[in-house]
């Protein structure tokens, strides 16, 4: 059976998104120009230890995930973007109002469970 060889760029873009994080955001994180950044992530740059050990810290997962050689999260278990910012906007609302607004989405949600 074939090994499936994991793309570096991929990894980052994967792991970027997982953390909600946009590729400015993280560049900026990381204090390296944005278009570094979509280098590393199309794959146009390799990645060097300084890099690596960068996005490793900016990612909160080890180099070796990074790389490809362990994983801890698969794509499956990762919300998308969009609603990763939202719970992120949820977060910082008065608890009243966020007890409100769970209200109205679990109203919803039993709404479509029939």
């Amino acid at each position: 059976m074939e090994e499936q060889q994991i793309v570096p760029g991929k990894q980052i873009t994967r792991l970027r998104k997982a953390r909600g994080l946009t590729q400015k955001e993280l560049a900026k994180i990381m204090n390296i120009p944005w278009t570094l950044m979509t280098d590393y992530e199309r794959g146009k740059l390799r990645l060097n230890d300084v890099i690596l050990s960068k996005l490793s810290s900016a990612l909160k997962v080890s180099t070796d995930e990074i790389l490809g050689l362990k994983t801890e999260t698969t794509p499956e278990e990762i919300p998308s973007l969009r609603l990763i910012k939202r719970m992120n906007r949820i977060e910082k609302l008065p608890h009243t109002k966020q007890k409100s607004l769970l209200q109205t989405i679990d109203g919803f949600l039993k709404g479509e469970e029939k």
